[in-house]
């Protein structure tokens, strides 16, 4: 059985392809309130052949308050390799597969990548039904500019691999990055996740949305500091997503500049090596850029 299409309508351009769905379908669920389950993407799950999901258990309650009993397999980061062969042969056969994440949007921050790379391989439809994201939805809540924006998913767990990441966020802002950065985050991990980014970014303008679209959903604004202070008094809890803005000034180090003055006299090689001590940049970024501008030239 293959899922038909949501909409039939010819007359509105946005009603979609009046033709039945076949492949694979990237299906969104809400990040916690129900009610933003659209009306297509409960028509995908209740006509598919099989819905792949992280968790069968999670999945099962979303599927029984939709009234749905459609087959469920999990698909995980531990398996998911495994599964891909026989969903690629259940497409060739012409059925309909759903993939959902316990929450929001498949693929950010959830497994998928790689059966949805090998579907697009096999030259198999691969299509989605849009949806919530808790990433955007706090984005647009935490009053930081919404573009450009850069979502990271979750930091490393460990403190030395942590500060390494951000150290290489704050190395790409010295290059001319300026953007609002966004991760999820555990509660029990966010004071001291705040405290390296206090280390790493300085105190700049930051929100923490908590338990988003639920019915104790908080945006707490301020910045890196107040937030810390904030959560050290009162313990977090519940899914986390944390925001820092760009830096209201760069720093006045003009790497093309610099870079410049320096391929006038040297090599790329060496230019890239001088302007990386002098400005502590790490070595790959600023060759890079080296390259690109001799090639500009």
């Amino acid at each position: 059985m293959s899922v038909a299409a949501s909409a039939q309508s010819s007359d509105d351009p946005r009603a979609g392809p009046s033709a039945p769905l076949q492949g694979l379908v990237l299906v969104s669920t809400p990040i916690g309130n129900l009610g933003d389950m659209s009306d297509r993407a409960r028509k995908v799950l209740r006509e598919c052949d099989l819905v792949l999901c992280e968790d069968t258990r999670r999945t099962g309650l979303l599927m029984s308050a939709l009234n749905l009993h459609n087959r469920t397999e999990a698909l995980h980061d531990h398996n998911e390799d495994a599964k891909i062969d026989g969903v690629v042969e259940r497409l060739r056969a012409g059925r309909t597969v759903a993939l959902v994440s316990d929450a929001g949007t498949p693929l950010v921050s959830d497994p998928g990548y790689r059966l949805v790379r090998a579907v697009i391989a096999a030259g198999l439809p691969v299509t989605a039904v849009p949806g919530p994201n808790a990433a955007l939805t706090a984005l647009t809540l935490s009053g930081l500019p919404p573009l450009p924006y850069l979502f990271l998913g979750f930091p490393p767990p460990k403190r030395a691999a942590r500060l390494t990441s951000f150290a290489s966020l704050r190395a790409a802002e010295r290059a001319g990055l300026a953007a609002t950065l966004i991760w999820h985050e555990a509660p029990h991990r966010l004071i001291d996740t705040l405290t390296d980014q206090m280390e790493i970014f300085g105190d700049r303008a930051a929100a923490v949305g908590r338990e988003l679209t639920k019915r104790f959903e908080t945006m707490e604004r301020g910045t890196v500091r107040s937030l810390l202070a904030l959560f050290s008094d009162v313990a977090p809890r519940g899914e986390i997503t944390l925001l820092v803005g760009p830096p209201e000034d760069q720093d006045p180090e003009d790497l093309d500049g610099r870079l410049r003055q320096a391929l006038a006299t040297g090599s790329v090689k060496d230019a890239a090596a001088m302007v990386s001590i002098a400005t502590g940049l790490p070595r790959k970024i600023v060759y890079a850029r080296a390259l690109e501008l001799q090639a500009e030239e």
